[in-house]
């Protein structure tokens, strides 16, 4: 394939999955203007009915006031306005992602969206009438919509699919083997095929002989920098395709600021510190949304905090020493999961897949997240924030420190309830991958950052392989060779 047809096919591509992505917001947007109009609006317009007596006090006769009145372009604006709405929520939680993640990843990102979109929606209309807003309408709209969202997902999967073969790739590797990385392409054969494997020993030359053959893409997966650098530059200069498994240092440059001293672009690096009024909104995040969050879940900490002591009598909070910034030590709570005997022989270790030490209640909050809830009180304390690295303990940094001493990176800012580790990652995802999006939210901090992985959290954490514990031969996160 040319060059020009090769942007042709992408061009065609990315126009495929907007269009898709539109027509199943459209579908949506229809069923919300059904009942717009035809439930909502006649509510909205006629709902001041009241009662007046001849002195003007309430009783005697009854009266209908009038709500809002709109022209034809009224409606069209509320129902364009909805459907506003459910494209930037649907693009920040990744659900016009068609043919970049798996249907039922699509399916969950849109149902969230409709959640978002459908709440907003109705506290609007309890604003505008200033009283109960009849809400099973829109709850029946809700569920229309996410039969379509479903059904759509999978027809639009199958559309792309059908169009677009999966990649053909070369991989080229490094010291290390590239077992855990094929494992993770083969998760999306249906649209990567890695069609061969090359590792650098095998000459630079042969490789670059290689990546001229009929591959849709390069895969450079720890090849030494002195190597990466000439195959980057070499796939580029031939319009190849190249994904590049990013180094600590490539992440640290990635939220660098460009300078420029006369005509030379330079990368400053510096020491990372948010700045004191970003400081000051996230802690203001952090108070108020603890606070409402302690309100709105204390039923369930009720019920869990029953549910753990009548199952074995033990303590219904379990207390552990985690590091917080600069590695400062601190309690977290949580509400235990685990048999009380769980570490007797002292050693810590995480969570591995089917562990015999959590007991059956601890099994259904850890699945649920209820054993998660007392770290508000963490936040509201200052120990943690919402967003941030996750606490590790002391003993499990150390031990990372040995193999890895950049893991001390992470702890310059706050430890956090979620974080870019924990939005774009799993339980057992590895320390060293952990790092690097853990850095990633460190070296491109915003308060519009912390919104969006905020906003992202309650999706993950419906999501089962989120908290997908480490091999049973395993203490740590660590891969073990």
């Amino acid at each position: 394939m040319s060059v020009k047809d090769m942007k042709h096919s992408e061009s065609v591509k990315r126009i495929m999955v907007l269009l898709l992505g539109a027509v199943g917001l459209a579908m949506q947007t229809a069923v919300y203007a059904w009942s717009w109009y035809m439930v909502y609006y006649p509510i909205l317009h006629d709902w001041r009915r009241y009662i007046i007596k001849d002195d003007g006090n309430y009783g005697g006769d009854e009266y209908m006031g009038r709500g809002i009145t709109y022209s034809f372009w009224g409606h069209i604006f509320t129902i364009l306005l909805y459907f506003a709405l459910l494209v930037v929520v649907a693009n920040a939680y990744g659900g016009l992602k068609i043919g970049y993640l798996k249907p039922m990843d699509v399916f969950m990102s849109q149902a969230f969206t409709l959640l978002v979109v459908n709440v907003i929606t109705y506290c609007l209309f309890l604003i505008i009438k200033v009283n109960y807003v009849d809400v099973f309408p829109l709850l029946g709209v809700f569920l229309i919509q996410l039969v379509i969202s479903f059904v759509w997902a999978y027809i639009t999967n199958y559309i792309y699919m059908s169009i677009f073969p999966p990649r053909k790739l070369l991989l080229i590797n490094g010291e290390y083997a590239a077992d855990d990385i094929i494992a993770k392409f083969n998760t999306r054969k249906d649209k990567y095929r890695i069609i061969k494997k090359m590792n650098i020993s095998e000459g630079i030359e042969k490789i670059y002989k290689e990546c001229l053959e009929d591959y849709d893409g390069v895969i450079i997966w720890d090849v030494p920098n002195q190597y990466r650098n000439g195959i980057v530059k070499f796939c580029y200069g031939n319009n190849k395709r190249v994904y590049v498994m990013p180094k600590i240092t490539d992440v640290l440059l990635k939220g660098s600021t460009q300078l420029h001293l006369f005509d030379s672009p330079v990368f400053l690096l510096r020491d990372y510190s948010i700045k004191v009024e970003q400081r000051f909104l996230k802690r203001v995040m952090d108070i108020v949304l603890a606070l409402v969050l302690i309100i709105i879940s204390s039923p369930f900490m009720l019920f869990t905090a029953i549910a753990v002591k009548a199952y074995d009598g033990g303590p219904i909070l379990y207390k552990q020493v985690r590091c917080t910034i600069n590695r400062r030590e601190f309690k977290i709570m949580k509400f235990r999961s685990m048999r009380v005997d769980a570490e007797k022989d002292g050693v810590a270790r995480l969570a591995s897949k089917n562990d015999s030490r959590i007991t059956p209640v601890g099994s259904f909050i850890r699945k649920c997240r209820l054993d998660e809830l007392p770290q508000l009180f963490n936040i509201l304390k200052g120990d943690m924030s919402f967003i941030g690295p996750r606490p590790e303990r002391p003993e499990i940094i150390n031990q990372y420190l040995k193999d890895m001493p950049e893991f001390a990176f992470r702890t310059r800012v706050k430890a956090g309830l979620a974080g870019y580790a924990q939005i774009y990652g799993k339980y057992n995802t590895t320390p060293y991958d952990k790092l690097k999006l853990d850095l990633t939210y460190i070296e491109n901090y915003s308060i519009w950052l912390d919104i969006k992985l905020l906003l992202l959290t309650p999706k993950i954490m419906l999501t089962p392989d989120s908290t997908e514990g480490i091999e049973d031969d395993q203490t740590t996160a660590m891969k073990n060779s």
